[in-house]
């Protein structure tokens, strides 16, 4: 699998999410499961793969279209994990009708899916690690202490959050979720917070509610903006 056609898959993804109209914890659990399990799996272990599903037409080969489709099941399985009423397998095909250029997909399509990719996650779908969880912790943590949390934007945050997904070297850093969540959430003030307010001791306030080094804070916090100032410019 190249390196464009995983970040196809994660485009897809984050769109599909926002089509769906899908609260932020299940998109970004949708991520975890997707691209911090799910890909690495396909790509590391391609040889028990072929073993345990031998060359099931959703892996073998791995096309695109087929990459967009355990997307979709895999915001399926988050919205069965977080929602009181779950996406309907009904909706996912009908958004898979529109969005999946290169197959049609039948509800049967679906559910054999669902299986293979519960399949290749060894049926762990624990959700609790998620870097989300822990950034919407921290920030409503700061709000409640000072006022500058209410000038930290959440969309900000998820913005880092989509653009770190997309590629395979920044999207490993959400093997620690908390610590990237702390990070992502000084990034965002740096980014959104107006200068003159830059009074509040964030860094020595992450190090307190975490126990995370102010200077190993502050290196992934470089990584992050660099990684983001980078995209930008790429997309302008």
């Amino acid at each position: 699998m190249n390196a464009g056609l995983r970040r196809s898959a994660v485009e897809f993804l984050i769109v599909s999410s926002l089509q769906l109209g899908v609260t932020p914890v299940v998109k970004y659990t949708a991520l975890s499961i997707f691209v911090e399990r799910f890909l690495p799996s396909i790509k590391n272990n391609n040889r028990s793969l072929r073993k345990k599903h031998g060359d099931n037409w959703l892996l073998q080969p791995l096309r695109q279209c087929n990459l967009q489709l355990l997307a979709l099941v895999s915001v399926w399985v988050s919205s069965k994990i977080h929602d009181t009423r779950p996406l309907s397998v009904q909706s996912l095909k009908s958004l898979g009708d529109v969005a999946i250029k290169e197959q049609h997909y039948t509800t049967r399509d679906f559910l054999e899916a669902e299986v293979v990719l519960l399949q290749v996650l060894d049926f762990e779908i624990g959700a609790s690690n998620v870097a989300y969880v822990f950034l919407e912790d921290f920030l409503i943590r700061l709000r409640k202490l000072a006022r500058v949390g209410d000038l930290v934007k959440l969309e900000a945050c998820m913005d880092i959050m989509d653009v770190l997904y997309e590629t395979e070297e920044t999207s490993v850093l959400y093997n620690s979720p908390d610590f990237l969540a702390a990070a992502i959430l000084v990034a965002s003030y740096v980014i959104t917070v107006p200068k003159q307010e830059h009074e509040f001791p964030l860094l020595s306030w992450v190090k307190f509610v975490s126990s995370f080094k102010e200077e190993d804070t502050f290196e992934l916090v470089r990584t992050i903006l660099q990684h983001v100032l980078k995209q930008t410019t790429q997309e302008t």
